[in-house]
């Protein structure tokens, strides 16, 4: 994701100095809290005097904020630094220097190695370093080639600098604000402890401190991330450890915030706290990104889930007592080492169970390093296409069921942003679809009545309504 940030504050320069703004481009693959960590990033370098592009041929910094997750990952970052190899040569052909660098879990997990296989890339640093990141582009320049991906003693957070009102309005009405990071899960399929490092939680005034710098520069939405985000346990200022239901009580009490969400979850940490403050709090949206991502106790054993089916969905039974009409998405990976038909089928049939507004399905593919990579009963690819096949097909039911049970409701509607066609607004559904109506662009911002019209391949279309009462249930 690209964004402009502005800054008048220049490296190197005194206060009230005039100098030639640095010019930094930076490409996000991935997640919600790797398009955070860019924003992150950026707010450290606009201190240095650089402002974003979207234009990397005019960029003096290009930077790749990179994830792991997903297959290959680190051969698509090496295939991408082929191509930037041509655009620094041709800006050294022009006498201008073009600086490289790779931040994120990609960096993380591979460190010195992208400097050996890639060498122009002058500076790795990992997700927990890159606030040292104006400390790491000073060394590089001086033609040093740095690697920091030692995990920092220090917290980054407290040493970011705090983004400019005007940074942060310019980055729209919702936001994302990370509470944790890392994992202590250690299921068999994930490089996420290794490259993200074990469960930390920011502390309750931190995070309060972040949001309502968000809220006074007009963010009207908030998504709390973590990789593992409900077990955040953040010290409080009464030196007490809360948990996220409380955090989320407190956050919904500033004035302008006007949504709460929150992502991504693990079923073993939704405590009764976090349940009743779906049930409590009317800031908190109908939506729940719930993964499971598999039916089958055994896959699930084999997956180091410590879960089973059955605890799942009484999980899910239990959050729509308390929340009915509440949206559930989910994450299922098939084809797992050893996975059965009969363990497959068990998915599907929990799928039909659940009946999910939304999911995300992958085949499985071999993370280096994790054990399940390391199994000797892999499923052929051709079975696990199968599989992947007839389960995105079952899921689109169901999202296409959820989503023409929609239509006809009346909705708070926040609207976010210009559609494709002009005089369109786009905002999101309670239950995160994007939904477009006609509006006009000085509205962003506004939370509108809306009565849901008609269903689109990946959205919902709608109008606007007057006095009527906004509903959130289905």
């Amino acid at each position: 994701m690209l964004k402009e940030a502005e800054t008048d504050k220049m490296d190197g320069a005194p206060n009230g100095a005039k100098a030639n703004k640095r010019k930094v481009f930076v490409k996000t693959y991935g997640c919600q809290m790797n398009v955070y960590d860019s924003e992150r990033m950026a707010d450290a370098l606009s201190t240095q005097g650089y402002q974003q592009t979207d234009n990397p041929e005019e960029a003096d910094l290009l930077l790749l904020n990179t994830c792991h997750i997903r297959e290959k990952a680190a051969e698509k970052v090496y295939s991408e630094l082929g191509r930037i190899r041509k655009l620094k040569q041709a800006r050294a052909e022009e006498g201008a220097d073009l600086m490289v660098g790779v931040a994120g879990c990609v960096a993380q997990a591979e460190g010195q190695e992208i400097i050996r296989r890639a060498p122009i890339v002058d500076l790795v640093i990992g997700p927990q370093t890159y606030h040292r990141l104006p400390q790491a582009i000073a060394r590089a320049r001086n033609g040093e080639k740095v690697v920091e991906t030692e995990y920092a003693i220090e917290d980054k957070f407290e040493h970011l600098p705090e983004p400019e009102k005007k940074v942060i309005a310019s980055r729209g009405v919702t936001a994302f604000l990370t509470v944790q990071e890392g994992c202590d899960k250690f299921c068999t399929f994930c490089v996420v402890p290794y490259t993200r490092g074990s469960e930390v939680s920011r502390p309750v005034g931190q995070i309060e401190r972040e949001a309502r710098q968000l809220v006074a520069a007009g963010v009207r939405e908030i998504t709390l991330l973590g990789q593992n985000v409900n077990a955040w346990h953040g010290e409080g200022a009464d030196g007490r450890e809360w948990g996220l239901g409380e955090l989320l009580r407190l956050l919904a009490g500033i004035d302008g915030l006007e949504r709460l969400r929150y992502t991504t979850s693990h079923p073993r940490d939704m405590d009764d706290a976090l349940i009743e403050a779906h049930r409590d709090l009317d800031k908190l949206m109908p939506y729940l990104h719930l993964p499971v991502q598999s039916g089958s106790d055994s896959v699930l054993k084999a997956m180091n889930r410590r879960h089973t089916a059955k605890d799942y969905l009484t999980l899910v039974e239990r959050i729509r007592a308390v929340r009915p009409g509440i949206a559930l998405s989910g994450d299922f990976i098939v084809g797992f080492p050893g996975e059965t038909d009969a363990d497959f089928e068990d998915t599907l049939r929990l799928v039909e169970e659940v009946g999910y507004a939304q999911a995300f399905s992958f085949k499985y593919s071999p993370r280096p390093g994790t054990p399940g990579a390391e199994r000797d009963d892999h499923i052929p690819e051709g079975v696990k296409s199968q599989r992947l096949e007839r389960l995105q097909t079952l899921l689109r039911k169901h999202q296409s069921k959820f989503a023409d049970n929609c239509v006809g409701a009346t909705i708070d509607l926040l609207l976010e942003k210009p559609g494709r066609q002009p005089g369109q607004l786009i905002g999101r559904s309670p239950w995160l679809q994007p939904v477009i109506i006609d509006a006009k662009s000085s509205q962003i911002g506004e939370i509108v009545k809306v009565r849901i019209t008609q269903t689109g391949t990946n959205s919902l279309f709608a109008e606007t309504v007057q006095g009527e009462s906004g509903s959130a249930t289905i």
